[in-house]
């Protein structure tokens, strides 16, 4: 995982139970998986003999209780832009299938968040539904060729109710904030994993859900949605990060519920370690449009 302190900076850890192990030589996930590569080691044992000998207690820091918070479980450390965000669209369609897996882009780097960060609806959105889902994160070598890091919880959080009005405006829909964490697991299997998803209001929930994803449930392999994420040059750019969600199959939007201010979200899969929250949180009104400027 990674983590972020207002003296030490950034770093990077690894999860034992409730213990999280600092580690030593870099301070993302991103460098962590570059290293790797240019080494020819295995990531898990790079990561493995790194340790600082610094341990933090995993509850208070995910509680939020400490001075640590977190950051996305992986990210472009000093390019956001150099990381591409996107998705799997019906991804758990019951129907046929379409000859490729559909997949939209939610921008890049710059609208991931953290667990106990914010989701934030435009003030220019027709609402914002949570979407519980798993993402793959991946980093290209400088080969050009494509190593999947490992698999992290996420809320590709997006705005349903506009694509309700006009199915036109979906890429302008999912264009939004998203989450991802607290975890990235790494060898993780994608097959049948089980999960839940519940929205709180004033600390009590109402409205949550068991949910299932993995291949078991999806339209696609896991294999299929990556040979044709990558068959894209652009998507091949040596240095690039990828965070590419594997589509949900539920929502709170379904049972007409409406996202408000304040409101929290709480998504958490079997393996996958401890639970990802999001408070939801509304543009203030009044906020200026971005304005064009002639040169």
């Amino acid at each position: 995982m990674q983590i972020i302190h207002p003296e030490y900076g950034r770093r990077t850890a690894l999860v034992n139970g409730d213990e999280l192990h600092l580690l030593a030589t870099y301070r993302s996930a991103y460098a962590f998986a570059m290293a790797a590569i240019d080494t020819g080691q295995k990531l898990r044992d790079l990561l493995s003999t790194d340790l600082s000998g610094i341990v933090l207690d995993y509850r208070e820091v995910h509680t939020l209780r400490s001075a640590w918070r977190f950051l996305p479980s992986f990210d472009h450390p000093e390019h956001p832009s150099c990381c591409l965000v996107s998705g799997c669209a019906n991804a758990h369609d019951a129907g046929k299938s379409p000859a490729a897996p559909p997949w939209f882009t939610k921008g890049n780097g710059v609208n991931l968040r953290a667990h106990g960060e914010a989701l934030t609806i435009p003030g220019f959105a027709s609402g914002g539904a949570e979407e519980a889902e798993l993402a793959a994160v991946y980093v290209i070598g400088p080969d050009g060729l494509p190593r999947r890091v490992g698999l992290t919880p996420g809320n590709e959080f997006a705005d349903p109710a506009m694509v309700g009005q006009d199915a036109r405006l979906l890429s302008r829909a999912k264009l939004r904030s998203c989450a991802i964490g607290p975890e990235l697991a790494l060898d993780a299997e994608f097959q049948d994993v089980a999960g839940s998803v519940a929205v709180e209001r004033g600390g009590a929930p109402i409205w949550s859900k068991e949910i299932r994803t993995g291949e078991k449930h999806t339209a696609f392999r896991l294999e299929e949605i990556e040979r044709h994420h990558f068959q894209f040059e652009a998507h091949r750019i040596p240095g690039d990060a990828h965070v590419h969600f594997l589509g949900g199959s539920i929502s709170s939007f379904g049972d007409e519920v409406v996202l408000e201010e304040g409101d929290q979200v709480v998504i958490q899969w079997e393996g996958f370690g401890r639970l990802l929250r999001n408070p939801i949180e509304r543009e203030r009104a009044g906020t200026p449009m971005a304005a064009v400027l002639p040169l």
